[in-house]
């Protein structure tokens, strides 16, 4: 403390609603992913409604106002990953209750005034150091963030299209969930992402390492990782810190069926922070993802 996750970057919460029950509008500048393990909701993230049950997930953009709502019958149950821990370790975590915490409101791009600085940003050496003005510093263009819903439905159905690939594909049956505001950090936030694997019997991954620290809730089948040299067997809904940062680790799918899990890494913080080292071959070579090239599958692309 400050600041407590399963990873410096990454707390995660288990959140619980009864039949008609609702949470307390809250927007802070944390940014949120959801997951639904059981029953379903209503969502009302920045004025979308998103309405969820099992296996979907939503993200919460920053200072986004945001309840939940459980309109079923049954017990709601969800996991929510955030980047408030690191937030919380810096002194940075700004949070607002209330009955109906307003939205930002929109600002209007500011006119020129007579101080403004004249030159704007320019090149200063032939090597391609810039020089950029205080006005332009606290007006960044503007990225829009949305709330994005991934309706486990229309995932699945083509995350089983992965399993064709074959026990000869040596990469990972996965889809990230993509939020175009994330750019080239390929984010679901800004801090980090979350991806939809499924891991057919009998699927062995090759040992790897990576500095974003992962982890792992199954949600189907059964199966085993090795973490540092030591291993562990898990289920489905096991939670598992999967793989600390730049610790080697791999897993497999027993026979007995197929594997269905979210994963949550820091990637896309670790790629802003030109920090994220990624090691797919253990006897192969590290590069920095994000600033050199990365890495290929056996997978055609013709």
């Amino acid at each position: 403390a400050p600041g407590l996750g399963l990873a410096p970057g990454i707390q995660v919460a288990l959140q619980v609603l009864k039949p008609g029950e609702r949470s307390a509008p809250l927007r802070h500048n944390s940014t949120l992913v959801d997951f639904c393990i059981a029953g379903s909701g209503v969502a009302t993230v920045g004025g979308r409604r998103i309405a969820f049950a099992p296996y979907d997930v939503w993200n919460t953009p920053s200072m986004a106002p945001y309840t939940v709502a459980n309109d079923g019958g049954a017990l709601q149950v969800r996991l929510t990953y955030s980047n408030a821990a690191l937030l919380e370790k810096m002194n940075v975590h700004v949070v607002e209750e209330g009955e109906s915490p307003a939205a930002s409101p929109p600002r209007e791009a500011p006119s020129p005034t007579h101080d403004a600085n004249p030159f704007g940003t320019f090149r200063l050496t032939d090597d391609g150091a810039f020089l950029k003005p205080y006005e332009q510093l606290i007006n960044p263009d503007p990225v829009p963030s949305a709330p994005l819903h991934w309706p486990w439905r229309l995932v699945k159905a083509e995350l089983d299209k992965l399993v064709a690939l074959g026990r000869e594909y040596r990469g990972r049956r996965l889809y990230l969930l993509f939020n175009p505001a994330t750019g080239r950090t390929n984010g679901t936030t800004h801090s980090f992402f979350a991806t939809m694997t499924v891991r057919p019997p009998g699927i062995v991954d090759r040992p790897h390492r990576h500095t974003s620290a992962a982890i792992n809730y199954y949600f189907s089948g059964r199966g085993r990782s090795t973490v540092e040299g030591t291993r562990h067997e898990w289920s489905a809904g096991d939670l598992m810190f999967s793989a600390p940062g730049w610790g080697v680790h791999n897993h497999a799918s027993y026979d007995d069926g197929p594997v269905y899990e979210l994963t949550i890494q820091d990637s896309p913080l670790n790629i802003a922070m030109e920090s994220l080292l990624w090691q797919e071959d253990l006897k192969g070579p590290i590069a920095v993802l994000g600033s050199q090239a990365g890495f290929t599958t056996n997978r055609r692309t013709d």
